[in-house]
């Protein structure tokens, strides 16, 4: 009888997992399940062309973005090289080391 009333206790807490295809990645508005959802990158809806057309602007403006900050950071790394140490700010100690 105890483990019919652990199996009972653990199922109380059922709480609703939405699926990816309730509702527009862009808009939230739901998604008719009679209707055509319009797909991008495999695996994120949108309700209508719009919606998709506007993800798929903000993804490639993003990516123009990261594009061109990638750039500036590789052409400032190339033109800043690093400074040779000349041998007059180089200290040498001359010595015998003894190791126990």
């Amino acid at each position: 009888m105890k483990a019919a009333a652990l199996y009972y206790t653990g199922c109380e807490e059922h709480h609703y997992q939405p699926h990816f295809l309730d509702a527009c990645s862009l808009c939230q508005r739901p998604l008719a399940h009679n209707h055509d959802i319009f797909m991008y990158r495999g695996d994120t809806p949108f309700c209508s062309q719009e919606c998709r057309q506007e993800q798929i602007e903000m993804d490639e403006a993003n990516e123009r973005k990261w594009k061109i900050a990638a750039s500036k950071r590789s052409s400032r790394t190339k033109t800043e090289t690093p400074t040779k140490e000349t041998d007059a700010n180089k200290a040498v100690r001359n010595g015998t080391v003894a190791v126990a």
